[in-house]
């Protein structure tokens, strides 16, 4: 079978068509199909988009980076207009569970470079006795009734594609750190989330134990966190927040 190149459509009246195509994509920026800081899509999937050849779609976003409106690193071209930043969702923040800042009367958090615990290895695809980032975050309730506890292992794809997690690895002692922009900083990183769940009683407790596994668009594990929240109460609430489409 003969593969063929798709060739350009003719450019209407005498407007080059790569700033056409330039003008269009932009248009889709400003409408928020991609959002600011987020990793666009791929030469070839933009030219299948637009109907013209890859080497149309490279001259385009060239012109958008000449305006400061596209930025490329080695990851791939992000969009760089102005509006709310990644990192703004509030139901990004880290891990799982974690108390709206002065909620608790009490909350620590440490991140260690050891053997994750049972179970986390398999799911993210670590060699069997590989140590790695594994967090650790513990709160309590003003009135002492709820504590929570949650452990969370970051996988080896993770740490390569994050530099804010890797720099961690050299002072991972166990000493306290502050990772709630984790999952900002993943996306930062042109990573997808992907997270998926898992909420069960503890048999014989008035525990609830949260399992979250999280992926990226190339189904590759990023990280999985076990949280416990231990409640002497008779109705636990799993609160989250969504951020208003604009």
């Amino acid at each position: 079978m003969t593969r063929t190149t798709p060739q350009d459509p003719p450019p209407a009246e005498d407007e080059p068509l790569y700033r056409r195509i330039a003008t269009e994509l932009l248009g889709e920026l400003h409408a928020g199909t991609i959002p600011p800081g987020e990793r666009l899509p791929g030469e070839r999937q933009l030219a299948g988009h637009f109907g013209v050849s890859r080497e149309t779609v490279r001259q385009a976003l060239e012109v958008l980076r000449r305006d400061g409106l596209v930025a490329t690193d080695r990851r791939g071209s992000h969009a760089t207009l102005p509006g709310l930043p990644v990192e703004t969702p509030a139901s990004l923040t880290f891990p799982v569970g974690a108390r709206c800042a002065g909620r608790e009367a009490a909350t620590r958090a440490t991140v260690a470079w050891e053997h994750p615990p049972p179970g986390h290895a398999e799911a993210l695809d670590l060699a069997p006795a590989r140590p790695t980032l594994v967090h650790r975050y513990w709160s309590a309730s003003a009135d002492g009734r709820e504590q929570r506890t949650a452990v969370t292992s970051f996988s080896a794809t993770a740490l390569a594609e994050v530099p804010e997690l890797a720099r961690y690895r050299g002072r991972a002692d166990g000493s306290a750190a502050e990772l709630r922009r984790a999952y900002d900083w993943l996306r930062r990183a042109g990573l997808t989330l992907h997270h998926r769940d898992t909420i069960a009683r503890i048999a014989g407790t008035p525990s609830v134990r949260v399992t979250r596994r999280v992926h990226d668009q190339y189904a590759r594990p990023l990280e999985i966190t076990e949280l416990v929240v231990d409640s002497q109460q008779d109705a636990l609430v799993y609160e989250f927040t969504l951020p208003a489409a604009v």
